[in-house]
């Protein structure tokens, strides 16, 4: 494992000022991810986020361990397949998905292909981080690397330094092309179209080390005999790797997708994220914790990564409708002391016994970006039932997964104010976003991104009331952070 290190600091910033908030959001607003007639899109931190020693070295080495769970995960899905392994994997992993999606991602040509951008979603609870989920096509690429630049300034303990975003993302980038022409478009769909200011920064950036290349609209790329080119305004430049900033539900609205698809089978222009949906399913936690499945991960995963993915992941299910034959109950799941043979059973759960988290497994507008989030404790009980209700009716089309709700350890962060321009300090729950890219000698950890919400919000995600800043080492506790239990490692 790599972690990128750099001093170079944001253009923007002035190396003999302090950060203030008019110098970190004149930054923000330089890199175009800001818009300066805009309202503040989140809160200014006054430092980075600290991490103790602890957790930076269980980071530095989730990176490879998530790149061999992917491995394992597609091999296991292809064994499916191939008769090889339990069929209802195959059949759990194309729930919902077009038959033409599944034929084109199994041809062999793309049997090899992982995603070569890893962004697990973690909470530092109590006992240690805890991930939630599992991203192959990440937002916050840009917005990270921008912030990083920006901390890093007069300091070098920000995580990845300043560069290291953008420098992982050009190893891959380079890894991926296979000795083709540096020429990549970053390709972002309407769907997506919140991030493409901050793809366009990568974009802007990634020349500095070698890769000439532009963030388009999918309509804006052109097709010829001879492959993928971009636009004329960016000269007449053949593609040789289209990095994929859509999600494949949308690919209906994806204008030209089809040739992307068609190019990328010719061998034309390579594709990353891979055009491969079981890759992308948030039910591969509830696979991970099959006791079914158990010795087929330890054998591939090795026993140290498999034993620390299990304790980074919460327990998951899959909720299939199907009723069990009268001998069968649901692995690990009970119900007052009982095990439970019916998910309806949770449905007349109390408040106290519902802490457990509904959300769509993949293939839809509903499973990304904190939509279709349901929190069993924070609803009331007949919501709660008409939850578990929809889940099971969606099923056919939108398989969704339940997980056991953890809240996150309470800590404290400085940010500053933007009316008074002064710090203040809120009081909050963390998520840490580690940005793995995948190159030619493994896996590089270009940076990490925290999120500190305000304690009363349940779901941890980007919004005007949270605090986003870069992470960095600290030898010692510090007053930007503090914690209810002391560090953590993984949970036990």
């Amino acid at each position: 494992m790599t972690i990128h290190s750099g001093s170079v600091a944001n253009p923007a910033v002035s190396t003999t000022r302090s950060l203030t908030y008019e110098t970190i959001r004149a930054c923000l607003v330089s890199d175009g991810l800001w818009r300066r007639d805009h309202s503040d899109s989140f809160r200014i931190g006054t430092t980075p986020f600290l991490l103790s020693h602890e957790e930076l070295t269980l980071l530095s080495a989730l990176g490879l361990q998530l790149f061999a769970f992917y491995r394992a995960l597609n091999r296991l899905y292809l064994d499916s397949v191939r008769g090889q392994a339990p069929a209802w994997i195959q059949r759990y992993l194309d729930q919902g998905k077009p038959e033409s999606l599944v034929t084109f991602a199994r041809m062999n040509r793309f049997r090899d292909l992982l995603p070569d951008v890893i962004r697990p979603d973690l909470l530092l609870t109590d006992h240690g981080p805890l991930m939630t989920e599992l991203d192959a096509v990440p937002g916050g690429i840009g917005l990270t690397g921008s912030l990083a630049a920006i901390y890093a300034t007069g300091r070098s303990d920000v995580i990845g330094g300043a560069q290291g975003m953008v420098q992982g993302f050009a190893d891959m980038c380079r890894f991926r092309l296979e000795g083709r022409p540096p020429t990549v478009a970053i390709t972002v769909s309407d769907e997506s179209e919140d991030y493409r200011a901050e793809m366009q920064w990568v974009a802007s950036r990634l020349g500095s080390f070698g890769i000439e290349a532009a963030c388009v609209h999918p309509r804006a790329l052109r097709f010829t005999d001879e492959g993928v080119w971009l636009p004329d305004r960016f000269g007449k430049q053949p593609v040789s790797l289209v990095y994929r900033f859509f999600e494949l539900f949308d690919l209906p609205n994806i204008p030209k997708s089809e040739l992307i698809q068609y190019c990328a089978k010719k061998g034309l222009v390579g594709v990353t994220p891979p055009y491969k949906p079981w890759l992308e399913e948030k039910m591969a936690f509830a696979l991970l914790q099959h006791p079914v499945l158990e010795p087929y991960w330890r054998q591939v995963l090795g026993m140290e990564t498999f034993e620390t993915l299990q304790h980074l992941t919460p327990k998951t299910w899959i909720l299939d409708p199907q009723p069990l034959p009268p001998t069968a109950v649901i692995p690990g799941l009970t119900h007052r002391g009982q095990p439970v043979t019916d998910w309806r059973i949770l449905a007349h759960a109390t408040q106290k016994e519902r802490h457990f988290v509904v959300k769509p497994s993949g293939f839809s507008p509903l499973a990304w970006g904190s939509r279709g989030v349901a929190i069993g404790h924070d609803l009331p009980q007949t919501e709660w039932a008409a939850v578990i209700d929809r889940a099971l009716e969606a099923f056919p089309r939108t398989p969704h997964i339940l997980q056991s709700f953890h809240k996150s350890r309470r800590v404290t962060m400085d940010y500053w104010s933007p009316d008074t321009k002064e710090p203040r300090t809120m009081v909050g729950r963390v998520r840490l976003c580690p940005y793995y890219f995948v190159h030619q000698d493994g896996v590089s950890l270009g940076g990490i991104l925290a999120t500190i919400c305000p304690i009363e919000k349940k779901v941890i995600h980007g919004m005007r009331d949270a605090v986003m800043v870069p992470c960095s080492i600290a030898d010692h506790a510090s007053s930007t952070r503090t914690s209810e239990q002391g560090p953590g490692g993984p949970r036990s």
